[in-house]
């Protein structure tokens, strides 16, 4: 069997909605012949410096190396700073985005839609298969 490509991701999220952001890594981690490393801050695990440049420096840092970003797209951010900061350093850094549409919701930020590569749906085929075809 071939080696698997390892994909590098982090995963822009509101820690106040960690769920989401749980049950992807967990679909990312029980997925077969699925090699990814985590690059995301997750609640868990939070940047040492807080100060606002700190913690900008940080995320880009953890952005840098990933070869793909996904937006998990609630309507919270719209309204959350951090989440445009890590928006607008992927563009920046010419990363692959993957705007991820929570489920049963009807509408996404404009933030996200207007710069995801592409848009999915909250469904872990869905998610991987994109993953899979962008990363």
């Amino acid at each position: 069997m071939p080696k698997l490509k390892k994909r590098k991701l982090f995963i822009s999220h509101a820690w106040s909605y960690d769920y989401h952001y749980n049950q992807l890594v967990s679909w990312l981690n029980l997925t077969s012949n699925f090699d990814w490393a985590n690059y995301s801050v997750p609640s868990t695990d939070p940047l040492s410096d807080k100060t606002r440049k700190g913690l900008k420096t940080g995320i880009t840092n953890q952005i840098n190396p990933a070869q793909g970003v996904i937006i998990l797209a609630g309507m919270y951010a719209a309204h959350s700073e951090w989440i445009k900061y890590e928006i607008d350093e992927a563009v920046h850094l010419k990363k692959v985005i993957i705007g991820v549409k929570p489920w049963g919701q009807k509408r996404v930020p404009a933030v996200v839609s207007d710069n995801a590569t592409v848009m999915v749906n909250w469904n872990s085929l869905s998610i991987i298969d994109t993953i899979r075809a962008y990363v």
